[in-house]
């Protein structure tokens, strides 16, 4: 079998066929064979009936499902409802209180007293655990200053409103100066959507997001990558590593928050935002993520289909607002976050069917003979986004 050839400042070397990659360090930069550890170092649809107007207030419904690496899926226990009146604290949440998601971690936060909401995930990287190093301390920690970042944020017209860089910038901050996290390293993705119905991403590495509307991929990030499987990522490296490396030859990544890549968009009542980790986009396609979404979405009364398109029901609120009584409540955005997570576990699991990381194997070392999922850490926010009082309530059931 033909060795692989070096890519950019990565020296190649071989491991086992199908082997189960997980991210390296960012100081480490030799370039395993197809491991899957990450290294540190619109589409067209129906018709649609839509017409480009300003919104009225906004309303942000928002969920979360995740699944560990090697953990069971489990749709009771793996979602988190998003309550906008919940109390965060500004300190880091002690292990026994993060949700079962292993290396992934996620925020979902209220931006002060306004109806605004910041979200994002963190995607640890796996091969600081070759050092000893717990690679979820950095993305549960991380995330925890976000959500307390935006949560405590206050405007005060004096200085720069909070940005989704701005705040990826706050939290890397506070992760540099947690003695509590001496190293470790992450992907991002993280945005804000404003009560103008405004939305800010900034997204470093290769988590990601995507936004349909109706029945279309309206947009998405592209990953950022300094080669193949080895994303931009924040990194806190010891002073003894970075000796080490560089006494050895080694180069190092080093990428920050104003390496991320930063967008902008307008949102539209019926609009659907998926941010998630790798481990979604490695295993589904962007339309694999549109067919779940259209058909929870047509199913639910959300979307009504025509014969002159597609169009959003005037009242979302009877699918997005969980009933008082429910223990565990069942809402629009709840179950898109529990299908397409679950679809995405299935699909990493699968090894006959080629995922978007396979297709990548096959391009770039077409000799490994790469078939089906990539086994990850999972993670998903989704985002149901409504204009209140558009129309009258409609008799739509979940």
């Amino acid at each position: 079998m033909a060795t692989i050839p070096p890519r950019l400042l990565l020296h190649c070397r071989r491991l086992p066929a199908q082997a189960r990659p997980s991210k390296l360090p960012i100081y480490r930069l030799a370039l395993s064979r197809l491991d899957q550890t990450r290294r540190f170092t619109a589409q067209a649809g129906l018709q649609l009936q839509h017409t480009e107007t300003s919104m009225g207030k906004v309303a942000y419904h928002a969920a979360a499902s995740f699944s560990g690496k090697y953990t069971r899926f489990d749709p009771v226990t793996s979602v988190f409802h998003f309550n906008q009146y919940n109390r965060i604290q500004s300190t880091q949440r002690p292990k026994s209180k993060r949700p079962s998601s292993g290396q992934d971690a996620f925020f979902i936060a209220r931006m002060g007293d306004s109806n605004a909401i910041a979200f994002g995930v963190a995607d640890g990287v796996g091969g600081w655990e070759e050092s000893g190093v717990d690679p979820a301390d950095f993305s549960h920690g991380f995330c925890d200053y976000m959500a307390a970042g935006a949560y405590e944020y206050k405007p005060d017209g004096s200085g720069p409103p909070l940005t989704a860089r701005s705040l990826m910038q706050k939290g890397y901050d506070d992760v540099c100066n947690d003695r509590s996290i001496p190293a470790g390293g992450s992907t991002a993705c993280v945005a804000i959507a404003s009560e103008d119905g405004t939305l800010d991403v900034a997204n470093l590495g290769d988590s990601g997001f995507v936004q349909l509307r109706l029945n279309a991929v309206h947009s998405y990030s592209e990953p950022q990558t300094h080669a193949f499987n080895t994303p931009y990522q924040l990194s806190v490296i010891p002073a003894s590593m970075l000796a080490r490396a560089a006494a050895f030859g080694g180069a190092q990544l080093c990428d920050h928050p104003k390496d991320a890549d930063v967008t902008k968009h307008t949102l539209k009542h019926g609009d659907i935002l998926v941010v998630a980790s790798d481990g979604l986009w490695d295993n589904l396609f962007n339309q694999d993520i549109l067919r779940i979404a259209s058909r929870l979405m047509t199913g639910s009364g959300a979307w009504q289909v025509s014969e002159g398109g597609t169009r959003v029901v005037d009242d979302l609120a009877p699918l997005t607002q969980a009933e008082e009584s429910t223990q565990r409540p069942a809402t629009l955005q709840s179950a898109l976050a529990l299908e397409i997570t679950k679809a995405a576990k299935a699909a990493s699991m699968n090894k006959r069917v080629d995922g978007p990381f396979a297709k990548e194997v096959q391009k770039y070392y077409p000799q490994e003979g790469w078939h089906g999922g990539k086994v990850d850490d999972i993670c998903v926010v989704v985002v149901v986004v409504s204009e209140d009082g558009k129309g009258p309530a409609t008799k739509a059931k979940l």
